[in-house]
C-alpha cells in the first residue's frame, strides 16, 4: 500500500507504519510516518471514509505516543479521533478508541476511572456483539478483562489494605484467560498477571511455575520484553522467600534483557532497587551503593516524567483529583449542665434497648440458623439425587405434578394467554440457558433473555410467571444464588472467595444488592453461610 498511486492507500499505510516503526524503537521514523499520513490524507476528497480513515491514523499516532510513554499526546489524538468515529457512528472503532483510554488511564494511576470505562466498555461490547465476528467478539473480551484485572491489581498496589481487590484482579484474569483459548499473546500475558496475583496472597509455588511456564514460552516465541517481565517476578519471588543468590541471578538477567528492549523501564527500576537491598544485606556496599545509585537516578527521571503525564492527562480529561475529602464537624453540647441528668435517662433507656436486641438477635439467629441448615440439607439432597437417577426421578414427577396442579388453579386469574406448545417451547429454550449457565452473565435480563430466545417481553414475563410463580428477575435472583449456594456446598475454595468477588462471578452489578438477596434466600450472610458448612 505504500507503494500505490492512490492517496488514501499512502495515508493508511503511513499511519500503521507510525505504530509498527515505534514498536521497534524507532521513534524519529515513526514521527515521519505520521507527518506523512496526515499530508497525503488533506489530498483525499471530504467524505465518510476521509472521516474514517482520519480516525484510524489518530488511533496509530496514540498507540505510537503511549509506547514512547507520552500518555498525555496519545490521549489528545484518542479524543480527536472518539469524535470523528462518533459523527459517523464507527462502532467498533469507538471501541478501539475507549479501550486506549482506559489504558491510559492506568498508566498514570487513575485506576479507579479506568476500572469505571472498562466495566462501561465491556458492556458496550456485549450490546453490539453482532456487529464483531466471533473471533473479534472474543479477542476483544480477552482484551477488556485483562485489563480490568490489571487495574484492579495496580489499584491493590496502592491501596495494600484492600485484599479484597487481588479477587477481583484474580476473577479477571481468569475470565480473559478463558476468553483468550485462540490468542495466544493475550492468554500468556493473562497468565503471567494470574502468576503475580498468587505472589500477591504468598501462594509461591503456584506463582514460581506459572512464572517458569511463561519464560520457556517468551524464549519459544522470540519475546525478549516479556522474558524480562518474566526474569524479574522470579527474582521478586526468591528475594520475598529470602534466596538471595538465586534472586540476583534473575534481576541481573532482566537488567540486561531491559538494556536491549529498551520497553521495561519499570522492571529494570525496581530489579536495581531489589539488587540494591540484597547487597546491603550480604555486606557488600560498593555493590549496594552502584545498584542504590541506578535505582535512585532512574527513579527520579521516571517519577517527574509520569507526574507531568499524569497532570497533563488529569487536565485533559477535566479530572484533577479523583478522591474527595469529606469534613466531619461536630459540635459540643452547649448545655453542660443538663449532661448529667441526660445521661442518666440515656444509660436506663440503653440497657432496656440493649436486653431488647439482644433477645430479638437470639431469635434472629436461631431462626436464620434453621433455614441456613435446611436449606444446607436440600441441596445436599439435590446433588445426591444427581448421584442416584432412580431417585431423582421419582422427585422430579412428584414435583412436576404439584406444580401443574398450582398453574391450573392460576390459569382462571390470567388474562393473557398463549399457545401450549409456544409456552413449552419457551421453557424448554429457558431451561437450556439455565444448563449454559447463562444467567452468570450480567446482562441475564428480561429483554436481552427475550431476545436470544427469539420471543417477545411480554410472554417471556408471562411464561415465567405462569411456570415458576415469579417475576423474571425473581426467578434470575434465584438462578445466581442457588448457583452460590450449591458452589459453596461442593468447592471449598468458592467459600474462601470475598464477597465482592462472588457477587461478580453470578453477574451481580455490586457486592450489596448480592449479599442482600443472598440474605433473603438463606436468612444470613454470605460468609456466615460459609463459615457453616
Amino acid at each position: 500500500m505504500a507503494k500505490s498511486n492512490n492517496f488514501k492507500h499512502l495515508a493508511f499505510a503511513n499511519g500503521a507504519m507510525t505504530q509498527l516503526f515505534q514498536i521497534k524503537g524507532n521513534t524519529k521514523l515513526s514521527k515521519e510516518k505520521y507527518t506523512l499520513a496526515l499530508k497525503y490524507l488533506e489530498k483525499v476528497p471530504d467524505s465518510r471514509d476521509k472521516t474514517q480513515l482520519k480516525s484510524y491514523i489518530y488511533n496509530y499516532g496514540g498507540l505510537a505516543d503511549w509506547k514512547r510513554g507520552n500518555f498525555s499526546a496519545a490521549l489528545e489524538k484518542y479524543q480527536q479521533g472518539m469524535k470523528l468515529s462518533l459523527e459517523i457512528g464507527d462502532i467498533i472503532q469507538i471501541v478501539k478508541f475507549k479501550g486506549n483510554i482506559a489504558l491510559i488511564n492506568e498508566a498514570v494511576g487513575n485506576y479507579q476511572l479506568a476500572i469505571k470505562n472498562l466495566r462501561q466498555l465491556n458492556d458496550f461490547v456485549d450490546q453490539n456483539e453482532g456487529l464483531f465476528s466471533k473471533e473479534d467478539f472474543l479477542n476483544r473480551k480477552s482484551n477488556i478483562n485483562v485489563s480490568l484485572g490489571s487495574s484492579y491489581e495496580n489499584y491493590f498496589i496502592k491501596n495494600l489494605d484492600k485484599k479484597i481487590l487481588l479477587d477481583s484482579a484474580e476473577y479477571f484474569y481468569k475470565r480473559a484467560i478463558n476468553y483468550s483459548q485462540n490468542f495466544a499473546d493475550n492468554k500468556i500475558t493473562a497468565k503471567l498477571s494470574l502468576g503475580n496475583i498468587y505472589n500477591w496472597k504468598g501462594d509461591y509455588k503456584a506463582a514460581e511455575k506459572t512464572y517458569y511456564d511463561i519464560l520457556l514460552y517468551s524464549r519459544q516465541n522470540n519475546q525478549p520484553d516479556l522474558t524480562c517481565v518474566a526474569n524479574y517476578n522470579l527474582g521478586d519471588i526468591y528475594f520475598t522467600t529470602k534466596k538471595y543468590d538465586k534472586a540476583i541471578v534473575f534481576f541481573k538477567k532482566c537488567d540486561s534483557l531491559a538494556e536491549i528492549t529498551k520497553s521495561n523501564n519499570i522492571d529494570f527500576l525496581k530489579s536495581n532497587y531489589y539488587q540494591a537491598k540484597i547487597y546491603n544485606l550480604m555486606k557488600e556496599p560498593e555493590l549496594a551503593y552502584k545498584h542504590s545509585k541506578i535505582y535512585l537516578d532512574n527513579y527520579e527521571q521516571f517519577q517527574t516524567k509520569l507526574n507531568h503525564e499524569a497532570l497533563e492527562v488529569n487536565y485533559k480529561l477535566g479530572v484533577n483529583d479523583l478522591t474527595e475529602e469529606m469534613v466531619v464537624i461536630q459540635e459540643k453540647y452547649r448545655y453542660d449542665v443538663f449532661l448529667n441528668k441526660a445521661l442518666k435517662v440515656f444509660y436506663v433507656l440503653l440497657v432496656v434497648g440493649i436486653v431488647f436486641l439482644l433477645i430479638k438477635n437470639i431469635k434472629d439467629k436461631n431462626k436464620a440458623h434453621k433455614k441456613m441448615n435446611a436449606l444446607i440439607e436440600e441441596f445436599k439432597a439435590n446433588i445426591e439425587k444427581k448421584n442416584n437417577p432412580e431417585l431423582a426421578l421419582v422427585e422430579v414427577h412428584d414435583e412436576e405434578v404439584f406444580e401443574t396442579e398450582e398453574i391450573h388453579l392460576k390459569k382462571e386469574n390470567i388474562n393473557l394467554s398463549i399457545d401450549e406448545a409456544k409456552e413449552n417451547k419457551i421453557v424448554e429454550k429457558l431451561l437450556a440457558l439455565e444448563n449454559k449457565l447463562e444467567y452468570l452473565n450480567a446482562d441475564f435480563t428480561l429483554p436481552y433473555v427475550a431476545k436470544k430466545i427469539k420471543t417477545n417481553t411480554t410472554y417471556l414475563s408471562y411464561v415465567v410467571n405462569k411456570r415458576f410463580g415469579k417475576s423474571f428477575g425473581e426467578y434470575s435472583n434465584e438462578l445466581k444464588i442457588n448457583y452460590v449456594i450449591n458452589e459453596m456446598i461442593t468447592n471449598h475454595m468458592y467459600r474462601k472467595y470475598s464477597t465482592q468477588a462472588i457477587a461478580e462471578s453470578v453477574g451481580f452489578k455490586n457486592a450489596v444488592s448480592f449479599a442482600k438477596s443472598f440474605r433473603k434466600r438463606t436468612g444470613v450472610s454470605p460468609a456466615q453461610f460459609a463459615n457453616n458448612i
